[in-house]
């Protein structure tokens, strides 16, 4: 069965640029083909992938149409590089990930061996920054206490236990016209939450697989990308993951941002012990409780194979999850990425 990969980039220059060796990694053995829909970068995101598809017969560039009027810009590059692909099984891929030569014959095996109308597939986050290896494994630990781990995930029956991930997204070309390909989530700015819902809702299967030895991405290469990045998603992608009318909605608005504050409480707290204002008492209870909650990110910092001196700072990374969610709450359904302005529906 024929395979077809679309990437659908923008401003995207440095990270293409190191993503390009995987290209050339998917085994010659599998009828392949990779579409790059260029989204009308100005950084050279386009050249450099024209140039690296002429020496591989099996990629092609697509110069992406004109944005219509609510689309957001990833879901219209997806649906017409879907458009000019001709295989049944489509993989829907970020252009800053990193494919191990096994990542695609392994999920292609997985999708076929667990019946899945829908793969996704979560790989190894990178971290190189101070602030990337501060926050990330925060968002990412949240995510984990909201869906689960990925067998979890698979195995939820409601549309709201299911999430994709937008990084590595498999699905047959079947399941993909029968959900009303990517215009079903254009104005979505969790494209690949909602086709994850979806496809669980037209009666179909959707899975996600682990694959940290095969899958790499950088999401983002400091704060400033990190606020920018997850303040688009938290709140105008994360209200989807509720089954919420609009009065709750409303409500959770107010709410969202209160959850990272909980970290602030203690240091908080012992600052003002110290300086007098409270009780004594009340700065040893601060320090027993900056302890206990500092030992809790021990998991999640070896998991993410991160040092475990940045436990110590969690109350620096709460705070800037405050101002992530807090601002995200603030801005509602209006989202920026990469030069465009977006309401997400």
């Amino acid at each position: 069965m024929r395979s077809q990969t679309c990437s659908g980039p923008r401003q995207t220059s440095p990270r293409i640029w190191r993503s390009r060796p995987c290209w050339a990694a998917a085994p010659r053995r599998l009828p392949f083909e990779l579409i790059v829909v260029d989204d009308h970068s100005t950084d050279g995101t386009g050249d450099i992938a024209r140039r690296v598809a002429a020496d591989d017969p099996r990629a092609r560039v697509l110069t992406n149409p004109d944005l219509p009027e609510g689309w957001f810009g990833k879901q219209w590059a997806c649906q017409n590089g879907a458009a000019l692909a001709s295989g049944q099984i489509l993989l829907f891929t970020d252009a800053d990930t990193r494919h191990g030569p096994e990542c695609l014959p392994r999920a292609v095996n997985a999708r076929r061996i667990r019946g899945a109308d829908l793969l996704s597939v979560a790989g190894q986050q990178l971290m190189e920054s101070f602030w990337e290896k501060l926050v990330q494994p925060h968002i990412f630990m949240l995510l984990l206490t909201r869906f689960g781990g990925s067998e979890t995930i698979s195995r939820a029956k409601s549309p709201y236990g299911k999430v994709a991930n937008g990084q590595y997204l498999m699905i047959t070309r079947e399941a993909y016209d029968r959900v009303g390909r990517h215009a079903a989530v254009r104005s979505h700015v969790g494209e690949d939450l909602m086709l994850g819902q979806a496809v669980t809702r037209a009666g179909m299967s959707v899975q996600m697989v682990t694959g940290i030895e095969h899958l790499f991405t950088r999401m983002y290469s400091g704060l400033g990308d990190i606020i920018r990045g997850w303040g688009k998603n938290v709140w105008a992608g994360g209200r989807d993951t509720l089954p919420l009318g609009p009065m709750g909605q409303r409500v959770l608005r107010v709410l969202f941002p209160l959850p990272p504050l909980w970290e602030l409480v203690a240091p908080v707290a012992g600052l003002l012990a110290v300086a007098g204002v409270l009780p004594a008492a009340v700065g040893w209870w601060a320090l027993a409780a900056y302890l206990f909650t500092s030992l809790g990110w021990i998991p999640p910092y070896l998991q993410a194979k991160q040092s475990l001196w940045y436990i110590w700072l969690n109350p620096m990374a709460s705070a800037v999850l405050f101002w992530i969610f807090a601002s995200a709450s603030w801005r509602g359904q209006r989202v920026e990425w990469k030069g465009r302005q977006y309401v997400s529906r």
